[in-house]
């Protein structure tokens, strides 16, 4: 009889821990959501006075409230509140009661600490240009900031974060697209100069967002 032939049995080389560690994502702790958000929140409401101080307006329902308070004997708080209202309806439809619950909260607080500036700074006399980029570059930090902790400020962001999860757009552009539509209605209440400023400002803003809030970029986002 012919000799048998051993099957030769490959041998592959150990895996070690590092390659076998699965990167996971490390959920945010109650306390680090609550400093997360009041931080958000406060450098937004503090770059939405910067533009408040000097007429210029943004996208979103943050543009879509200022508008309405400088031609509005209501304070730009208020508006905020009651404009981003049917929005959390379709963050609980869409999304989830947490976030949805969370974003009220987000609204509330910027709502809240919009008059505080107003009382501290009095009134600021800033050249238009550096109110619109300084101003939008604090409200798109501190809208990472709020994203990043599973909120929102309503609005347009609650739209473009639903498509950026559903249809992979990023939540930039989305947002930006929309701001557009803001931005031409300031037509009617500001200058045409102010109007242009304040496009350069959305696309600051929105620049900021789409160049650092990527789907897939962070775990678990």
């Amino acid at each position: 009889m012919p000799a048998q032939t051993a099957t030769p049995i490959p041998v592959t080389a150990p895996t070690s821990a590092a390659e076998t560690r699965q990167p996971t994502a490390v959920p945010h702790t109650r306390t680090e959501d609550v400093l997360g958000l009041l931080t958000g929140t406060f450098v937004v409401s503090l770059g939405l006075h910067l533009l408040k101080s000097s007429q210029i307006v943004t996208g979103g329902t943050a543009g879509l409230s200022l508008l309405l308070s400088y031609g509005l004997p209501v304070p730009f708080g208020v508006l905020f509140l009651v404009v981003n209202l049917p929005f959390m309806a379709l963050a609980v439809a869409k999304k989830d009661r947490r976030f949805a619950v969370r974003s009220l909260l987000s609204i509330a607080l910027v709502s809240a600490f919009a008059p505080l500036h107003a009382q501290l700074f009095g009134a600021l006399h800033l050249p238009q240009v550096y109110a619109a980029v300084s101003g939008n570059l604090l409200i798109g930090i501190g809208l990472l900031i709020v994203f990043r902790h599973d909120s929102s400020l309503g609005g347009f962001n609650v739209v473009a974060l639903i498509a950026q999860e559903r249809l992979r757009w990023r939540a930039g552009y989305v947002q930006m697209g929309l701001d557009v539509l803001v931005i031409v209605a300031a037509l009617l209440v500001v200058s045409p100069i102010a109007v242009l400023i304040s496009a350069l400002g959305a696309v600051v803003l929105n620049g900021v967002l789409a160049l650092n809030h990527r789907p897939g970029r962070y775990l678990g986002a």
